[in-house]
């Protein structure tokens, strides 16, 4: 789901623009159903390349649809697929007065994962570069890996412990993470469905479905030295969180557990998990990205209101 804000006006303006068009509509409407190159959505359109390039590039630049150069027969060819199932606009103003809750942030380091229990394939980059060799879960404890700016594994876990340090008398009104993540396939593929689950004080939350690996354009924080041919470049952001009414993916409830369930009592801790279940319909394996590589730059940011 692509969640905007009319805080974030020039998005706003570049996706509502981009959905004004009826050819736009068409084409979105195509991507439903399969990926298309430029060519055949012409064609299906009666409409001219040029025509249907232009729209394209608009929807590309509004972050709706992504493409990627393909092999044809004839040199290149521009594969188009939709992006998001979902855009929500929020046109509600927010000001300070209404904001009755406080807001307690922390960012933690994807290195600094307290325990691990993961198989290959696996591996780390950190900001001086690859820890070698690959595909040993041990490595994960090499001193290096608090400089991680991308992990990645098969299947299994990592935890982390994010202090609390709320007043006495807090009152709990919401815990939210979020992160920078996507799949881990040989090389990359964007058609790679990984089930990666979240748990919060050994409570599992959900199970979310990541649809792939991505690869086919440079991340926007990757530095020059990050490979670019056949690597995975970039994840897709996305927040959980859980209140006292359910569990919530992106702003869409995905569970019953509430904070009921997982809060204890004088509790100065909580423990975040995130893995694949040996029994998961799809082992697709997973990479987590820190604040240096990927598109956002941040590593796995915990967010708590209380009033």
């Amino acid at each position: 789901m692509l969640e905007l804000t009319i805080d974030e006006s020039d998005t706003l303006i570049k996706v509502a623009h981009a959905l004004s068009s009826k050819v736009r509509i068409d084409i979105l409407k195509l991507l439903n159903q399969k990926k298309m190159n430029v060519n055949e959505i012409a064609e299906e359109l009666n409409l001219a390349v040029s025509t249907i390039a232009l729209n394209v590039r608009v929807l590309e630049k509004a972050g709706i649809i992504y493409t990627e150069m393909l092999p044809a027969t004839r040199g290149t060819m521009k594969v188009c697929s939709r992006v998001f199932d979902d855009i929500h606009m929020d046109l509600r103003m927010n000001f300070n007065y209404e904001i009755k809750e406080n807001v307690y942030e922390l960012e933690m380091p994807i290195g600094h994962y307290t325990d691990s229990d993961i198989s290959p394939t696996c591996g780390i980059i950190t900001k001086n570069g690859v820890l070698d060799p690959f595909d040993e879960p041990e490595l994960f404890y090499h001193p290096e890996r608090v400089n991680a700016q991308l992990v990645w594994f098969r299947k299994g876990y990592v935890d982390y412990r994010f202090p609390l340090q709320l007043p006495p008398k807090a009152n709990i009104q919401s815990v939210q993470f979020s992160m920078e993540i996507c799949s881990e396939a040989p090389q990359y593929n964007h058609e790679w469905p990984s089930d990666i689950t979240i748990w919060v004080n050994n409570k599992e939350i959900c199970t979310w479905t990541c649809p792939g690996d991505f690869g086919e354009r440079k991340g926007i924080l990757n530095p020059i030295w990050f490979p670019t041919d056949g690597h995975t470049q970039y994840g897709l952001l996305k927040t959980w969180k859980i209140n006292w009414e359910g569990s919530f993916l992106d702003e869409v409830r995905v569970s019953d557990v509430t904070l009921k369930d997982v809060l204890v009592d004088k509790q100065k801790h909580l423990n975040f998990r995130v893995g694949i279940k040996s029994d998961a319909v799809n082992i697709g394996g997973i990479n987590l990205f820190g604040n240096m590589l990927g598109d956002y730059p941040q590593d796995i940011l915990m967010r708590i209101l209380y009033s």
